[in-house]
Order: C-alpha cells, then sequence, then structure tokens
C-alpha cells in the first residue's frame, strides 16, 4: 500500500507504535511529522470529514493548552478549534493515519488495522 499515509509525532509512543504495526505488515507509509510541517485548514477540515469527526473529536487536550485556550468548552466551534491547531500543530492527537480504505485517529494503535 503506497497510499497510506501516518501523520505522525516521533516522540509519541502510539505513533510510533502505529507506525511500526504498518511496517510489520509491509507498509511503507508517507510519514508526516506534522509537528515540523503542520497543518493547513483545508488538510484538516478535508481529514475530520474522511473521519467523519468534528475537530473537537480530534483534539489532543493532555500536555497541550487546549483547556486555557478555552477549546474544551462546548461552545468553541470547530472552526475556532483548527484555527488554533494550526496555529499550534501538537493539538492534534495523534496519529491520524489515511488509507484507500478509510481514516482514522489510531488511539490505540491497533486501531490502524482496520485501515489495511
Amino acid at each position: 500500500m503506497s497510499d497510506v499515509v501516518i501523520y505522525h509525532n516521533p516522540d509519541c509512543g502510539t505513533s510510533r507504535n502505529t507506525l511500526a504495526l504498518l511496517r510489520d505488515r509491509g507498509v511503507d507509509p508517507t510519514v508526516v511529522d506534522y509537528l515540523s510541517v503542520g497543518w493547513s485548514r483545508q488538510q484538516l477540515e478535508s481529514l475530520t470529514a474522511r473521519m467523519g469527526v468534528s475537530a473537537r473529536e480530534i483534539l489532543r487536550e493532555r500536555g497541550t493548552q487546549a483547556v486555557e485556550l478555552g477549546l474544551t468548552d462546548p461552545s468553541t466551534s470547530d472552526e475556532v478549534i483548527i484555527a488554533a491547531m494550526i496555529l499550534d500543530p501538537l493539538l492534534v492527537n495523534r496519529p491520524i493515519v489515511t488509507t484507500p480504505k478509510g481514516a482514522a485517529l489510531c488511539r490505540p494503535a491497533e486501531l490502524v488495522l482496520t485501515l489495511l
């Protein structure tokens, strides 16, 4: 599967485990270090649409400023959350994997197997 993409944080154990699972299955994914390259609005909107989730559902709270920024408030719109994710890529939970079968936030890592 050459059309597999993992949005990866090399410092995250779940992300590393997901990448290892892919490689163990003979998949050589495109690895996107999103902390280095960042996100675009179009990219985040496309990923959430493909996963069938809201931006809030891929918002990472632990180890981020999500609460301080008011992003966990139920009245905060997806538009505001996405804007914050663009400014601070760490606010996106990881890893997100896309394959021809779909896209998912792979927490736990074994969820990636449903995409193969």
